[in-house]
């Protein structure tokens, strides 16, 4: 701040304390004949000399955070508020300095506001550069909590000795420039602030792809010069910049328009230095106007030493400090910087700022931030009395001339590998190796995983240069835990693979999004089950068979009584009536019409014996007993589980399953081996793997069968370390890949081929033989000779009498002449089954009458006679 605005300070200053002696309210009490503010300005000579030894009841200023740390423990100890217009430091406002009264904005908030920028722009990563003094630590300290509310992080902190050399300005920026972040925030006093952009443009740091955000030391300096510097212009183009906002007024313009000879267009410190010393007069008015009075008191803790030339016995308490400092935090006035207004945590209300950017010769607004609002391009004073959570409050900030005259906006961070390409990890497999594996060509390994992730670096808009670099000992399959730690220890900069994603590898590095699904399954052997003659009677049991006879004849005897007397099919002779009971009892298996309860239950009885019997004729059996996951535990039998795998860890520290019972396995022919020979006899129960190495398995090995499902959810993906940007452009890419197919494209080229496939597909791993059903047809075929049997039996009996009754009908001496041929050939047995049942049994009721015999030409004769021979 120049020194007319602290002329000007002081001159208001003068204003007040002149007043001369008069009555209160009560009239009983006189008003001082002055009162002594104490002003602190920071000069070149020593600071606050003797100002305190003159029994002021009040201190304005200091400017820096720094000096009023040190001023704060003075004025503690005397009682006397010091009014601070410049001191930002977060820290001043903890209870450690009661006596502080801050008249201009935290640095809290401004940090808030620039962490809402940077995540607005999703950058992740800053590097804060910010000199070394309580005003630049609080203040970068306060910068650090509010990005880790939004997910973000300093990567660096590069700070500079107050009042540090060009020089050594510059070798810092030099250090700076060598990191991968390319966002900074330069957090430093006005003084050396445009050292700071002046070594950085001389470095080539102020082009394309560079982001500066200055907190609002930059803006203070720009708005103290009178024209503008041109300089000051050129160093800082493409700089976003923060000043405190200051809202529209006429008490605003009316002291602008007295004091346009001292500032160009008001500098917001400029403006609260004038509302700290109105506070102080507003507090010592009311002060007085109560009738307090103003008094001293020598401090024994303050002795002057022997040889010292400070003073310290020639300061004296405020005796009544505590009372005036309650009318300051009190003090509610509008200044020309806006409401002047404490919260409870001591700090001015509103807490606002403007978001600026540096182009050409000027400052352009592209939005604002306030405590309330956050981001907008709407001034927060407009949005007070409309909701907050309107779709205003959503849009983007206008848009932005960065560094370089683009306005395309920075990637953030580069690669800080000078030239060398990344080193990425690839386990060297000596299994499944159709996810990653050694190889001849330039790149030395191939497979599903390697094609992915040079498919997806081959869709980001920036070069990236690579090189694989095998780990493993060849023997076996390397540990993906120790491949992981080794990306954290930066002795990798990524890792390529079947890496499963799981808890503890998440906290040591970040994962791109999962290429391929996964979790983990257990696989157990499993035999088809051999299904006899007499599969059908099987999905019930011999005591429910014999309860299904007894319901269905009690169900049609039950039906008989309510429909005996009313329904003519159950009429009849007693044998019709029984076998009309037995008929019905069976139909109502198929066609349940009674009642809608007895619906229901035949409906359940028909559809849980289709299901069982359709599960024992086709469904493999487990031969290990092996039913889940829980059995598994609960078991002791053993379990493998494949090399280098999580599977182990998480059997182990998850499952409480006894190191003794795993068994390490590192090929599928050693799954298939062990589980051969089963558990107890030197082989294994089941194994526990990740489902993409299982798919593999059991396309080679189709005796074997997964029991139940995936019981942990995770997937693979490519690792990096912490807050790498890599990680997340990559996980965009494998979302491209996804979405265009060629993912699933790079999964068949490597996955889908399987030997099993032919068996699956042919006649016969699930087809039913006859072997399964002869017993049932064979019951069918007895049922329908028998059937047969007696039909024949009864027809032949029939047959018989009805002869009989015809040679008693034609006696001898007409036989010639009248009788009919006997029905002795296979056509008169044919003509006679031919007959209706009911024409046969008319026939056989009649009586032979010796005197009386039917015409032969008559139609009883010809309906009843049998046709004649021809023989």
């Amino acid at each position: 701040m120049g020194s007319a605005h602290f002329a000007a300070l002081l001159l208001c200053a003068c204003m007040f304390v002149s007043g001369t002696v008069a009555a209160n309210q009560n009239g009983n009490l006189t008003r001082p004949a002055e009162v002594r503010i104490g002003a602190l300005f920071t000069f070149d000579s020593v600071i606050g000399k003797a100002l305190l030894a003159n029994d002021v009841v009040a201190v304005l200023g200091p400017q820096s955070s720094a000096v009023a740390h040190v001023i704060s423990h003075a004025v503690n100890e005397l009682h006397v508020p010091l009014i601070s217009f410049a001191a930002t430091d977060p820290t001043l406002s903890s209870l450690e300095y009661p006596y502080f009264v801050r008249a201009t904005q935290s640095d809290y908030y401004q940090m808030g506001a620039t962490a809402a920028i940077i995540s607005q722009y999703q950058w992740k990563q800053v590097i804060a550069i910010y000199v070394d003094d309580d005003y630049g630590r609080g203040g970068i300290t306060a910068l650090g909590d509010a990005l880790a509310k939004r997910k973000c992080k300093i990567s660096y902190k590069a700070k500079l000795p107050p009042g540090a050399a060009k020089i050594t300005i510059k070798d810092i920026l030099m250090q700076v420039n060598d990191m991968e972040s390319r966002v900074y925030v330069i957090h430093v006093n006005p003084d050396s602030g445009l050292n700071v952009f002046s070594a950085a443009k001389s470095l080539g740091m102020m082009s394309s792809g560079y982001v500066w955000i200055a907190t609002d030391w930059l803006s203070a300096v720009i708005d103290s010069s009178v024209h503008g510097n041109p300089d000051v212009m050129e160093l800082t183009q493409g700089v976003l910049a923060l000043r405190q906002h200051i809202a529209d007024s006429d008490i605003q313009h009316a002291f602008l328009s007295k004091w346009n000879n001292l500032t160009r267009n008001g500098s917001s410190y400029f403006m609260h230095a004038y509302d700290s010393v109105w506070l102080v007069a507003h507090a010592v008015e009311q002060f007085l106007r109560e009738g307090n009075a103003i008094s001293f008191s020598a401090d024994p803790n303050l002795q002057a030493k022997k040889g010292s030339s400070l003073q310290l016995d020639s300061l004296r308490i405020f005796n009544s400090g505590d009372k005036l400092l309650e009318k300051v935090w009190s003090a509610n006035f509008s200044g020309v910087s806006g409401p002047v207004q404490f919260t409870l945590d001591r700090d001015l209300v509103h807490p606002a700022y403007d978001i600026l950017n540096i182009g050409g010769t000027g400052l352009r607004t592209i939005g604002y931030w306030s405590n309330s609002s956050g981001l907008s391009v709407v001034a927060p004073e407009s949005l007070s009395s409309s909701a907050l959570d309107s779709s205003v409050n959503n849009v983007e900030l206008h848009s932005v001339i960065w560094p370089g005259q683009t306005s395309e906006k920075p990637r953030g961070w580069v690669f800080s590998y000078h030239g060398k390409p990344m080193r990425i990890g690839v386990p060297l497999r000596m299994s499944y190796k159709e996810f990653v594996m050694q190889d001849n060509g330039p790149d030395g390994v191939k497979g599903f995983a390697v094609d992915v992730f040079k498919a997806a670096i081959s869709l980001l808009p920036y070069p990236v240069s690579y090189k694989f670099v095998l780990f493993g000992d060849g023997l076996k399959n390397p540990s993906y835990s120790e491949l992981v730690q080794k990306v954290s220890e930066n002795y990798f900069d990524a890792a390529v693979g079947d890496i499963a994603i799981v808890t503890n590898r998440t906290r040591l590095v970040d994962f791109t999004q999962p290429y391929i699904e996964s979790g983990l399954i257990i696989v157990a052997p499993t035999r088809v089950i051999e299904s006899n003659a007499w599969a059908f009677l099987k999905p019930f049991t011999f005591q429910m068979w014999c309860v299904l006879v007894v319901i269905f004849l009690f169900v049609g005897a039950v039906v008989w009584i309510l429909e005996h007397r009313t329904n003519t099919e159950f009429r009849g002779p007693p044998r019709q009536q029984i076998m009309t009971v037995c008929w019905f009892s069976f139909s109502t298996m198929f066609f349940a019409h009674i009642s809608l309860i007895w619906l229901f239950a035949v409906l359940i009885i028909n559809s849980s014996y289709t299901a069982n019997l359709t599960s024992l004729l086709t469904v493999q059996e487990l031969t290990s007993g092996i039913q889940g996951l829980d059995s598994l535990i609960s078991s002791s039998s053993a379990i493998g589980y494949q090399v280098g795998s999580f599977s182990r860890n998480y059997l182990m520290d998850e499952l409480n399953i006894a190191e003794s019972r795993l068994v390490p396995l590192n090929s599928p022919s050693d799954y298939a081996r062990a589980l051969e020979l089963g558990s107890g006899n030197g082989g294994v129960a089941a194994i526990i793997d990740e489902l993409p190495y299982v798919e593999i398995f059991l396309s080679k090995y189709c005796k074997f069968k997964t029991v139940g499902q995936v019981f942990t959810k995770s997937g693979w993906g490519f690792a990096f370390p912490r807050d790498s940007p890599l990680a997340e452009d990559l996980s965009t890419a494998i979302l491209a890949l996804s979405e265009n197919g060629n993912l699933q494209r790079i999964h068949d080229e490597w996955l889908s081929g399987t030997e099993c496939a032919a068996d699956n597909n042919g006649a016969g791993s699930n087809s039913l033989s006859l072997s399964s059903f002869w017993g049932l047809f064979l019951i069918c075929g007895l049922a329908c000779l028998v059937a047969l049997v007696i039909f024949f039996l009864r027809i032949f009996c029939q047959y018989n009498r009805y002869s009989n009754q015809v040679e008693a009908q034609f006696p001898e001496p007409q036989q010639i002449l009248n009788r009919p041929a006997r029905l002795t050939t296979i056509k008169s047995l044919i003509s006679f089954v031919d007959k209706k049942e009911e024409e046969v049994k008319n026939a056989l009721k009649k009586r032979p009458n010796g005197s009386q015999h039917p015409s032969i030409g008559s139609t009883e004769a010809q309906s009843t006679l049998p046709p004649t021979s021809t023989a």
